[in-house]
């Protein structure tokens, strides 16, 4: 990743811009630590958990999204073509999705 593509971080966390947007604004939260798919998360201990999910709230916030869509793909065919987990917060427009 290119230093300008970040636009947050947190202990163990990341949260990055979409090289491919599918909304006005397009976010990932990535963990710093492996996990290939959400069907992991409980690799993650409940504090840990916790502070992710807090962290992708706090990138949308940041990001002056008040409403947003927040939304993981499980699996090939959900669309998952990166095999370490990642969360999409979307907002404004979004393509391919009903309003």
């Amino acid at each position: 990743m290119r230093e300008g593509e970040h636009v947050g971080k947190a202990d163990g966390f990341v949260a990055i811009r979409d090289a491919n947007p599918k909304a006005e604004t397009h976010l990932l939260v990535l963990p710093e630590r492996h996990v290939d798919t959400f069907r992991d998360v409980a690799a993650f201990p409940p504090d840990e958990a916790k502070r992710m999910l807090d962290f992708v709230a706090e990138t949308a916030r940041d990001a002056g999204l008040s409403d947003y869509r927040v939304l993981v793909n499980v699996g090939e065919r959900a669309g998952q073509t990166i095999f370490h987990l990642h969360w999409h917060v979307l907002g404004g427009r979004v393509s391919g999705m009903p309003a």
